[in-house]
């Protein structure tokens, strides 16, 4: 299929981007990567009047840390992420989400602020956004302002962006000294976007946990954060029945995930459950806590 007729720019400078932006309003779309965006204008799903192209804006193309925190630029491309020796060593956390997007052909191509700002709720990076408390920097006619990974994500395919606004950088918080990580999705085929997954991470204090991370993908409009599940860890030792409980305790933060010719809303609900028992055990394993 071919997408339906537009106006294409490639602006020079992020004002260009920005002005394009507003003056196309609602009828422009920004290509970043092109991964998500492409499909969905050859299936004609979208049909903007302008495409923006963000390629010749290389001050958005980064990663260095800052405080501590993983600083990306939204036009960084998911493979310099996977490669860079910050991220491999010290958020080990952001390095399994890439490794889990696609396939090294699409990470090539595809951007990390793009999949962001696409917002599937089956993708990696959101959920990896929400569990590390990302802040997303986005600029726009009126000037920059900084949004909460909470807030960030609205609904399906939708963000807290104004339709002139556009993302251009990413921090991210490390993981606690000390906690114990996973990353965990199950997907029809490798590379494919997940039926479900989970990112979780623990800390302990005196062999009991002490804080709690657990956010589900795949299954609702959004990531899901599943607090209820979260906070009957807290004060727990960890062990394979707690686990086990808190995996069965994660369906009470679901809704209703949707069903489609991948996986029905009971099959994803039950995937959530396991995946977070598998994860959280792992994640232990992982720390060199015994079960």
């Amino acid at each position: 299929m071919k997408p339906a007729p537009f106006e294409y720019a490639a602006p020079d400078t992020l004002e260009e981007a920005i002005s394009l932006l507003e003056e196309n309003e609602g009828d422009a779309k920004v290509l970043s990567g092109g991964q998500s965006l492409m499909p969905l204008l050859n299936m004609r799903l979208a049909r903007p009047e302008v495409l923006v192209d963000l390629a010749r804006l290389p001050d958005l193309d980064y990663v260095r840390e800052e405080g501590g925190e993983l600083v990306i630029g939204a036009m960084t491309r998911q493979r310099t992420v996977e490669l860079d020796p910050i991220v491999r060593e010290r958020h080990p956390l952001v390095y399994e989400a890439t490794m889990n997007v696609a396939h090294p052909q699409n990470r090539n191509q595809g951007t990390f602020g793009g999949s962001l700002a696409h917002a599937d709720p089956s993708a990696e990076y959101p959920a990896l956004a929400l569990a590390l408390d990302a802040k997303f920097k986005a600029v726009g006619p009126d000037g920059e302002r900084v949004i909460d990974a909470d807030e960030f994500f609205v609904t399906y395919l939708t963000t807290d962006l104004e339709m002139s606004e556009i993302l251009t950088e990413v921090r991210i918080p490390a993981l606690p000294p000390g906690a114990a990580w996973s990353f965990t999705e199950l997907a029809r085929r490798h590379g494919d976007y997940a039926l479900a997954g989970v990112t979780s991470f623990f800390t302990c204090d005196g062999g009991k946990v002490s804080s709690a991370r657990i956010v589900l993908f795949g299954v609702g409009a959004t990531p899901v954060r599943a607090e209820k599940a979260e906070q009957a860890m807290v004060g727990q030792s960890p062990s394979s029945a707690l686990f086990e409980s808190v995996g069965k305790a994660v369906l009470d933060d679901i809704e209703e995930p949707q069903s489609d010719v991948h996986a029905s809303a009971e099959q994803r609900r039950a995937l959530a459950g396991v995946l977070t028992t598998r994860g959280l055990g792992d994640a232990a394993r992982r720390a060199g806590i015994a079960l």
